[in-house]
Parts: structure tokens; C-alpha cells; sequence
């Protein structure tokens, strides 16, 4: 299932997603602290406005996008708009209207399961045995969780959809990317992603009166912070993962945000935490090592099967001169 784990060092592939997780969280995290005065839509147009301008500089100085064809472009585009812009509109506005960070987090965490019943019929891959298992261990860990957070708010019902809105954007956004087969770089697929969704945010913000930004200083933190984590590390650290570990091992990953927003808005923001949501914190674990241990072990069996059907082809590749850097 694409390239895998195994083929990286194993301490580069285990930081990237140790970062993935902790700045994919604090996306759902800086959001409660930052909208409480200002409108969501303030706070995202400036997080993506600005960094869009000085993202296009760099590819363009870069050459980074040079013979990048229209219809990738498009397809990138496409990914964009529900990746980042439905994504992020969508959070924002569940932390907004009051929904607990944790619990935002936790139905977004649903999408896995979503993901790994799509895979099949869409992308025409397989989800083994022991990866239902671990995402079934990391779905009851999430339930556990949600259960322990129900009633620690009083956000309206129908803003409870926000969450399930934004796990449906990523979801469409990641097999978008795996069904039409694009290779298109981190720097340009961010850098594509962003401007999309700054030129939709400023479209909207200027229409609803909500472009002018306060002049605080707080507002402008959250701004940097926001720019810098949960965009161009987890988005950027999300579609390296993607080509690297496959699509069943990164929705595995995704198990933990839930866990990891929940600590954090008990440290930052006083949400509960309770025996419940401690024992769904290890399920959750459980389940996203069950996938990623059947992910490494499926990714050397594969590999001795090509070895065994090209032996000069194993040879070649064993000696060092002769490896790519995707191969390292």
C-alpha cells in the first residue's frame, strides 16, 4: 500500500509522526483560545492569506512548480478546497460555537473506520486482517473518550455536525489525492492547498465584514502559531506520510489526535479528564500499533517477494551507490 514504513529509518518515520500528531492537535487547540473575542473567519483568513503570498515567492523563486501540468494543478486545487478550506471552516466553526476541543477532535477521529471501509471499492486496495482489528481497538478507544466528554458543554446539537463535516472534507481530500495518482511535491501541494483556500477565505471574509483584523497582540501570535503548526508542519507532515506509510497506517495515526487534543485542552483549558477517557487514550494506542506493526511486517514480506522474482534487480539495490532517495 504505496511506499512503507519499512523502508525508512525507523527514527525518521517515528519524529515525523510524533510532529504529525502534536501539531495536527494544536489545530483544534490555538482555535479555542484565539476566536473567543474574534470571528473565526478573521483568524483563518490571516493565518492563510499572508503565508499563501509568501509561499508563491518561494515556488516561484524555487522553481519548484517548473512542468507542473494544468490538470495536476486542477487536481490539487480540487484537494485544496476540501483538504483545507472545508476542513478548517468547518473546525473553526465547532470550536467556535462552544463544542469541547477534545471532542471536535474526537469525531473528527471517526474518519479511519470511514477510510479504511472506502479503500477497498475506491482505491482497489486491501485492508488486512489485523488493521481492521487495530482500527476497530482505536475506534472503541474513541468512543471511550467521547463518552467521558458528553455534557461538558452546552454548544447547540446541530453544531455537533461541524465536526462530522470536517472528517468528511479530509476524507474526500485523501482519496482524491490516492484515486488520481498525483506526485506533486510538499512545497508545491501546500503552496497550492493554501492559496485556494486564502482566496476563498478573503472572497467570504469581505462579503460577511469579517476581513479587518484586530490589533492585538495575542491575535497576531495565533496567527504565527497557526500559520506555522497545524498548516505547513501537520498538512505538510500529512501528504509526507501519505507516500511514505500508506493510507491505513496514517488514518491510524490519526487515532492519537484525539487523545492528544483531549490532554491538552485538560491542561490548557480545563476540560475533563477522567478514568474513562485515560483508558480510551490506550486503546487508542493499541489500535494505531496494531496497524502500523501489520503495516511493517506486510511491507517485508512484500519485499522479499519482489527480491525472490528479481534477483539482479535485489542485487542492484543492495549496493549503495545504486539506491534512489526514495528507495533510502
Amino acid at each position: 500500500m504505496s511506499k512503507q514504513i519499512g523502508v525508512l529509518p525507523v527514527v525518521t518515520t517515528a519524529t515525523a509522526a510524533t510532529a504529525f500528531v502534536v501539531t495536527w492537535s494544536s489545530g483544534f487547540i490555538i482555535p479555542a483560545f484565539a476566536t473567543v473575542e474574534v470571528s473565526p473567519l478573521t483568524l483563518l483568513v490571516w493565518r492563510f492569506a499572508p503565508l499563501a503570498v509568501a509561499l508563491l515567492v518561494l515556488v516561484v523563486v524555487s522553481g519548484a512548480a517548473t512542468g507542473m501540468h494544468r490538470r495536476e494543478l486542477r487536481i490539487q486545487a480540487s484537494i485544496g478546497i476540501f483538504a483545507q478550506f472545508g476542513y478548517c471552516i468547518a473546525v473553526y466553526g465547532a470550536v467556535a460555537a462552544g463544542i469541547a476541543t477534545g471532542t471536535v477532535a474526537l469525531i473528527d477521529a471517526v474518519q479511519p473506520l470511514v477510510v479504511a471501509v472506502l479503500v477497498g471499492p475506491i482505491l482497489g486496495l486491501r485492508v488486512r486482517g489485523a488493521q481492521w482489528v487495530g482500527l476497530g481497538v482505536g475506534a472503541i478507544g474513541v468512543l471511550l473518550v467521547v463518552q467521558s466528554q458528553l455534557g461538558a458543554t452546552e454548544a447547540p446539537p446541530a453544531a455537533y455536525a461541524l465536526p462530522a463535516v470536517a472528517m468528511v472534507c479530509v476524507i474526500v481530500g485523501t482519496l482524491l489525492q490516492r484515486k488520481t495518482g498525483v506526485q506533486t511535491g510538499v512545497l508545491v501541494t501546500l503552496t497550492v492547498h493554501v492559496t485556494v483556500t486564502a482566496a476563498l477565505l478573503v472572497v467570504i471574509a469581505a462579503v460577511t465584514g469579517t476581513l479587518v483584523p484586530p490589533a492585538s497582540g495575542s491575535f497576531w501570535l495565533a496567527v504565527v502559531l497557526t500559520a506555522a503548526a497545524p498548516t505547513l508542519a501537520a498538512y505538510g507532515l500529512y501528504w509526507w506520510l501519505l507516500k511514505r506509510i500508506g493510507i491505513t497506517a496514517l488514518q491510524a495515526l490519526l487515532f492519537l489526535i484525539a487523545p492528544t487534543t483531549s490532554l491538552a485542552g485538560t491542561i490548557l483549558l480545563g476540560e475533563p479528564l477522567t478514568i474513562l477517557t485515560i483508558a480510551g487514550f490506550a486503546l487508542c494506542g493499541a489500535g494505531v500499533a496494531l496497524v502500523l506493526v501489520s503495516e511493517v511486517r506486510s511491507a517485508r514480506v512484500d519485499s522479499r517477494r519482489g527480491a525472490s522474482r528479481r534477483p539482479d534487480d535485489a542485487q542492484r539495490l543492495s549496493r549503495p551507490e545504486h539506491r534512489t532517495v526514495e528507495e533510502w
